[in-house]
């Protein structure tokens, strides 16, 4: 049973841009909320979610490539 190398920094390069979203998403929706005196208020929580939605998808799609990889699906 071999791995696929192609699928699996295919995986591995989806994860590492997940990585950034992970710890950029939540600072994002904290600022948010630190700043609700302001008009951009809601716009800068869409932007957070957004990456953090963003985040999970990415996360998800990685592993699936990994999961091919190391199952030869």
């Amino acid at each position: 049973m071999a791995t696929n190398k192609d699928f699996l920094s295919k995986g591995i390069k989806y994860l590492s841009g997940a990585l950034p979203l992970l710890f950029l998403g939540p600072s994002i929706i904290y600022n948010a909320f630190m700043n609700q005196h302001t008009n951009w208020h809601y716009l800068v929580l869409a932007v957070g979610i957004t990456a953090c939605l963003g985040a999970m998808y990415l996360m998800f799609t990685g592993l699936r490539w990994i999961m091919k990889a190391l199952f030869n699906d």
